[in-house]
């Protein structure tokens, strides 16, 4: 297992460069093209990497090594678009993380059901 702070690490550095990258030109940085496209074209990109992500999740049930691989990278592109996402609405990685922990030791169940009551 990956050290947490590791990962805490990658995904603070990660979103120091979306932020550089956001306003950069659209030419020259795939972030930037992106952005410059709009929040339609983000979605559209996240919407895409999550379909791949389900399709390679049901080759990688039954699958081998290389399913299974195939699926993580999907996974990233995922997280990766969405981090896009978040970052193109002025949001940042770390209030998602804030939310995992807050319903960290929370049923669920409980969790699901305490959103309709919002």
């Amino acid at each position: 297992m990956t050290d947490p702070t590791q990962s805490t690490y990658v995904l603070d550095a990660l979103a120091e460069v979306l932020k550089q990258r956001r306003h950069a030109d659209a030419e020259d940085s795939y972030v930037a093209s992106l952005h410059h496209k709009g929040l339609n074209k983000i979605l559209e990109k996240v919407g895409e990497e999550a379909t791949e992500t389900v399709l390679a999740a049901k080759d990688a049930e039954h699958g081998n090594d290389q399913q299974r691989q195939a699926l993580i990278a999907e996974t990233a592109d995922l997280w990766f678009h969405s981090l896009v996402m978040l970052s193109h609405l002025d949001l940042d990685h770390q209030c998602v993380l804030d939310e995992l922990a807050r319903r960290f030791g929370i049923s669920g169940h409980d969790e699901k059901a305490s959103r309709t009551q919002r």
